[in-house]
């Protein structure tokens, strides 16, 4: 009988990584009614600015496997704070996805901290029986 393959922590990660940016691209594009009505209106420029940033969450969710893309998930954060200029609300939703972004970095060195010193739950030998 073969011994079963650990889990990958990372294919896991980076399904986390996807569905939060997909999340992400949703209420940036929730945010268009509100920029809309609160706002200065809906102009071409910001309704480009407002979709097309939806579009590259998208579009970004869809490279998580490269070892680049937590950085620049980070870096497309400051392009939605950058939305402040065009409304205080969208730049407010960057702010807290740049908080949610960091924790995310933060997460993704404890993994592979644990993982160098062989701490993850798929690399813990099973003591009880003798194997790894």
């Amino acid at each position: 009988m073969s011994t079963p393959t650990p889990p990958d922590p990372w294919k896991s990660f980076r399904g986390v990584m996807a569905g939060i940016l997909i999340l992400e691209a949703i209420v940036v594009l929730l945010a268009l009614p509100v920029v809309g009505a609160v706002g200065g209106g809906l102009s071409g420029p910001s309704i480009g600015y407002v979709v097309g940033v939806a579009v590259l969450l998208l579009l970004m969710a869809g490279v998580q496997g490269r070892p680049w893309a937590i950085w620049a998930n980070l870096g497309v954060q400051l392009l939605l704070v950058a939305g402040w200029l065009l409304y205080p609300g969208i730049g407010f939703i960057g702010l807290l996805f740049v908080v949610v972004w960091l924790l995310i970095a933060y997460l993704r060195a404890e993994v592979l901290r644990r993982q160098r010193r062989g701490l993850l739950p798929g690399q813990q030998r099973d003591l009880e029986h003798g194997t790894e």
